[in-house]
């Protein structure tokens, strides 16, 4: 879901297209040019057809980004940071970077994805009522009325990680008060139900129908895979919960000055050691981090004359945490920034680094042990 096309920011939330939607896009709309339209209205031109084809899809998809933003927006309402929407080929994605903290604002978070796309069909059916002697915007509305409708339906069914399956979540939290227990039990309903899509497609593939097969198919792999990653993180952060940084961070890590050439840099420490990250550091005082993201965006032609200084990102840019953090709250960190590792800062001074390296090690060593 990362690689995509930048379209605009609402609400402070980057909207993208994921490479895979323009695959969706261009089925739905050859599906409504050349079988739809000409079956219900066969006096129509082809330019009209492909016309109509064209506008239904990219309103089609707007409904979609419509159903996501809602999802989204309830989300900041309820305090909780939304990175991105992205549309891909199922659909689609808002990137919320925690879950939420109480079971009413699951529920609300869920249940409005699916209120929105209810409005949304209801809106294109009262134009359709409305404007019925004027044929391509009446067809145009009715088609997307009552696909809005099916799209709401379709995700109240109760299968994690659909808007259903999270209703079910907030109302099992509800009841156990426990998220880790909720999740399991709607990710396992949720796999089941991705399991039935994927027998069901199988099925009628064997029937001859394998356009249909295929998808479902697809879209029940699509669950079941989502279902089991939804769980593996709410376990994950509940195994994190209550453990702080000076239990895994790494004291050993390199600093290097900041008058070093980007060269020598790459010379003396990152070919030789095989390090990503480096604290930059001068009299004992933390200055700030030099990555290899940072020196990509140096080009090379100026890595012999370039410092350190030069490239890095300084100290009061960087996203850090203290040894007390809480091991749960730096993968949320790690998640939201979209980063690998974070400096481990007390009073100034970079006291070590913590990354997903260590809290993954934690957590195997924690299993192996029967924790």
């Amino acid at each position: 879901m990362r690689g995509g096309i930048p379209i605009g920011k609402l609400f402070g939330i980057a909207l993208r297209l994921n490479y895979s939607w323009f695959i969706v896009f261009g089925l739905v709309t050859w599906s409504l040019a050349f079988d739809y339209f000409p079956n219900m209205y066969s006096n129509w031109s082809p330019a009209t057809r492909i016309t109509a084809g064209l506008l239904t899809s990219l309103l089609l998809f707007a409904s979609l980004m419509a159903h996501e933003l809602m999802h989204s927006v309830v989300a900041q309402a309820a305090g909780i940071p939304v990175k991105s929407i992205t549309l891909f080929v199922f659909g689609g994605v808002s990137e919320i970077t925690k879950e939420p903290q109480k079971p009413k604002d699951e529920l609300f978070i869920a249940a409005a994805g699916p209120l929105t796309s209810l409005v949304i069909g209801g809106i294109f059916w009262l134009i359709w009522f409305v404007a019925r002697d004027t044929s391509v915007v009446g067809a145009v509305a009715f088609w997307l009325g009552w696909t809005n409708v099916v799209l709401a339906v379709f995700n109240l069914i109760p299968g994690f990680p659909l808007d259903g399956g999270r209703v079910l979540r907030a109302i099992l939290w509800w009841l156990k008060r426990d998220l880790r227990k909720a999740t399991r039990i709607a990710s396992n309903i949720g796999r089941g139900v991705g399991y039935i899509f994927i027998f069901s497609g199988i099925w009628l593939i064997f029937q001859g129908n394998w356009f249909n097969g295929l998808w479902l198919a697809l879209i029940g792999w699509f669950m079941e895979n989502a279902a089991a990653g939804s769980y593996r993180q709410v376990a994950l952060q509940d195994i994190l919960q209550g453990h702080t940084t000076s239990e895994v961070l790494t004291r050993e890590c390199s600093t290097v000055s900041p008058e070093l050439t980007i060269q020598q840099l790459v010379n003396e420490q990152i070919l030789t050691t095989g390090g990503r990250c480096f604290p930059v550091v001068a009299d004992n005082r933390a200055l700030g981090l030099i990555t290899l993201h940072d020196i990509r965006a140096i080009p090379r032609d100026l890595w012999g004359t370039k410092k350190v200084s030069e490239a890095m990102t300084p100290l009061d840019k960087v996203a850090s945490v203290s040894p007390q953090e809480d091991l749960a709250t730096v993968l949320q960190i790690l998640t939201e920034k979209d980063i690998n590792q974070v400096p481990v800062v007390e009073d100034g001074r970079i006291v070590g680094m913590v990354g997903r390296d260590n809290l993954l090690a934690f957590v195997k060593v924690r299993a192996d042990l029967g924790m």
